[in-house]
């Protein structure tokens, strides 16, 4: 099989499964912050040490920021997370964010899972994390781009010309052709905060297991966003299945 071809097969195979794979490093880095935390050495206290697990949570929400700032603007059958049926895009999206980067979910994905691979508080994994990403999410680009060309042809290709794959550039910036659609937003990137916050609470679970003896769960403020968190995620996914989030053409 030539390369332009496995790249195209690899890309599919990960587009369809986007949502499981990274999980993989997930259960990597819980490994690897057990190990830090359970051969750390002790140091002063600073304010950076203090607050480091809020700092990744910015860092995370920010991705969850960038996803909404996306979907928000989109229309029905574009920028979406299906993965069953592989590609789907009814129009090119070209305005509002799509005209400073051509993936701006993945670079919002990117953030989210930069600041819980930071929870690991190890330089070594975060750094590998990114060139793991990398490797990842270019197989993924290259093949959603091969569909893209394919089925829009010259219009693709004036607008690729002139927007950046990853790192966002503003000084082509259009204002989005559509309103920002709330609805859409809590239809589909409900998973995201709740998705957030649980692991960052089950990061501080295992953190306090490795550390603490007797062990016992806390109920602090991780214990609380991941509990608000899931029931936010219950009430959007009872008045998904219910249509209370549907709009047409969005």
């Amino acid at each position: 099989m030539a390369l332009q071809e496995e790249l195209k097969v690899q890309g599919d195979y990960l587009f369809k499964n986007r949502s499981y794979l990274p999980l993989i490093i997930l259960v990597i880095g819980l490994s690897v912050y057990i190990h830090t935390e359970y051969y750390e050495i002790q140091t002063p206290e600073t304010w950076f040490s203090e607050n480091f697990e809020f700092i990744c949570l910015a860092v995370s929400l920010l991705g969850l920021f960038i996803r909404v700032i996306t979907v928000g603007f989109t229309p029905k059958n574009t920028s979406g997370r299906n993965t069953k049926v592989g590609q789907v895009a009814e129009e090119l999206n070209t305005t509002g964010i799509y005209s400073i980067v051509r993936h701006p979910l993945y670079v919002g994905n990117f953030f989210m899972w930069l600041g819980v691979a930071m929870l690991t508080e190890n330089v070594w994994f975060s750094i590998a994390f990114v060139f793991f990403y990398a490797f990842y999410y270019e197989r993924i680009m290259y093949a959603e781009e091969n569909f893209l060309r394919g089925k829009f042809g010259q219009i693709y290709l004036d607008w690729a010309e002139n927007v950046p794959a990853f790192i966002p550039s503003l000084k082509n910036y259009k204002k989005a052709d559509y309103s920002f659609s709330i609805k859409k937003v809590l239809k589909k990137e409900k998973n995201g905060l709740c998705a957030v916050f649980l692991l960052f609470w089950i990061f501080d679970l295992v953190g306090d297991f490795v550390e603490k003896d007797p062990f016992e769960i806390e109920t602090g403020f991780w214990f609380y966003g991941a509990i608000i968190s899931t029931i936010i995620y219950l009430i959007l996914k009872v008045m998904k299945k219910r249509k209370m989030l549907d709009e047409s053409n969005r």
